[in-house]
Parts: C-alpha cells; structure tokens; sequence
C-alpha cells in the first residue's frame, strides 16, 4: 500500500520509468556568500554549497554527465537520467551564461529533464523565461531552500530573505508551468514540532509540487558548527525525527510528492547526528513506524505505540 506520494511513483507517472539523477556544479556562488546580501552563507551550509556529491565544476557539463552516468552504472540499468545543477544558486548568474549551461544539459539525449536548485531571490522574469523556453523541449525541475516559514529562525540560519519572498517566487513559477521543489530541515534550533507543523501548513497553501525533508545535521567548517561548540542545543534522535516527520507527512497535501525523507551529509564532514550514516536502517524504520501508526500521507496519525 502507497502510504505516502512517493519520488518513485512520480517519476514513474511522468516519465514511464524510474531515472537516476546525475548531480551537476555549475560553478555558481551565492549572493547570500559573495556579500550581494550576506557573507558566509545558510549557517548550516557547507564549502560546498551542498554540492560535495556533485562532479568537478571545472569540467564541461557533457563530461560531468558522461562521469556520473559512469558512477552510476553498478546500481542503475536504465538509459535516462535527470541532470541535477545542485551545488550553490543555480540560477545565479547572467542568462546568457545559464543558457549555455542548460542547454548543454538538456542537448544529451540520455538527459530526460533538467533539475535546478536555487533560492527565490535568484528567479528574475529573466530567468523565468528562459525556463519556460527550456521546458518546453524537456522538463524543467525547480527546487527551493525554504528550511522553514519562520522569519526568525530565517534570520538565525542567515537564510537571507524573507518567506514572502518564497510565497511571490513559487506563485511565478506556477503561473509559467515550472514544477517546484521546497526543501525543508526539522530539528532546527529553537523550533517544536508545532512550528514545523507551520511549516507544512504554509507549503500546503502553496502551488508546490515535491518537497524534500531533512534532519539537521552538523557539519564541520560551518558557522553552525561554530555555535554548537559554544551553545549545544538538542538535536534530534533517530526514533525523534521519525517522529516529527510522520507528523508533518500527516499534515501535508497528498498531491505534494514526498522526494526526500532523510539526509546524508558527507561521512567525513558530519559531526552529529551518527545515525544518518545507517540510511538504509532509517528508512526501513521510516516504513515500519508508518505501517505501525496506520500511517497515510495528508490523514490522521495515530499515536506512537509504546
């Protein structure tokens, strides 16, 4: 039994098959890191810019692609894939120079649909339209960082714009055709359960199609990390974040597909938690926790049974 509006199903429904992403560096920054708007970036982020599994941004994009479809070929036996521009804001740049990108990208003709991660800061008419032109020769992804709709916690995390800024961005979006993904952490300092719950409610009053879940995690080398050796604040255990996740899952809109469920920051960087390393074992016991509690995506939720 489907519990829950899963990547898989989607991509299945869409596309007729399974595909496997290939993660693509653009050689992009951010204006929250080059001091456009802030230095030093989300709190959480890393040198990398989220991007440490993605291929060399020194090479060009039909390479990167060649590489990673090398990489996957032990675990993936089909001839698509989507191409996924992940480390940093990628739509950060002069059009001209995004349109080279792309349209290296989306010209493989393994490449099936093209996946771009950003902020909504960053999505002007002028890259709207651009992303309107590529959609129509293949499908065009947008994924988002929200974290959360609490202004405060924004600010803390050093997000940079303000949760407005995220409602007006997907409403484009939506209004030009464009999917979008909002990626969201729970666990963050200084919010409950309750006010990830907010989070839920909020993206519920969205056009968003997907959203991406994580716990937090520690990484070495951030401004977070920093903070926690000199403030420790409760981070979430493994039994905690299944927890709030089945809760929030239980709150969200059935058509919004779930995408991601869990993180896994790179094994040497991660100071805690541990427990993300066993991803396996934490989605098994994702799905037993949901069969467990009768669990359904958008319905009720039963209590935890102790």
């Amino acid at each position: 039994m489907e519990r829950y509006y899963s990547y898989n199903h989607f991509l299945r429904e869409y596309f007729g098959e399974k595909l496997y992403k290939i993660c693509l560096d653009g050689g992009f920054t951010c204006p929250n890191r080059d001091g456009t708007l802030a230095s030093g970036g989300c709190i959480f982020c890393s040198g990398g810019g989220s991007g440490e599994f993605a291929e060399n941004s020194s090479l060009p994009i039909s390479e990167q692609i060649r590489l990673g479809k090398a990489q996957t070929g032990r675990k993936y036996n089909g001839q698509r894939y989507l191409a996924y521009f992940q480390a940093f804001t990628n739509t950060y740049a002069p059009v001209s120079r995004l349109r080279c990108l792309y349209g290296e990208a989306i010209s493989q003709p393994e490449i099936a649909g093209l996946c771009i991660g950003t902020r909504p800061d960053c999505v002007s008419d002028e890259v709207i339209s651009l992303l309107v032109e590529f959609n129509q020769k293949k499908p065009i992804f947008i994924e988002m960082g929200l974290q959360t709709c609490h202004d405060d916690t924004a600010r803390f995390l050093n997000r940079a714009y303000e949760t407005e800024a995220f409602t007006r961005t997907c409403r484009r979006l939506s209004e030009a055709g464009i999917r979008t993904t909002a990626h969201i952490i729970l666990g963050l300092p200084g919010e409950n359960i309750n006010m990830e719950y907010e989070t839920i409610d909020y993206l519920n009053t969205l056009p968003i199609g997907g959203i991406k879940i994580s716990m937090l995690y520690i990484l070495k080398n951030t401004v977070l990390a920093d903070y926690y050796s000199r403030h420790p604040f409760p981070i979430l255990s493994m039994d905690e974040y299944i927890d709030h996740l089945l809760g929030c899952l239980s709150r969200l809109r059935k058509d919004i597909v779930v995408e991601r469920m869990t993180g896994d920051g790179p094994k040497n960087l991660v100071i805690t938690p541990k427990w993300i390393f066993h991803k396996r074992l934490v989605l098994n016991s994702i799905h037993k926790e949901m069969k467990n509690r009768n669990f359904m995506q958008g319905g009720s939720l039963c209590q935890k049974n102790l």
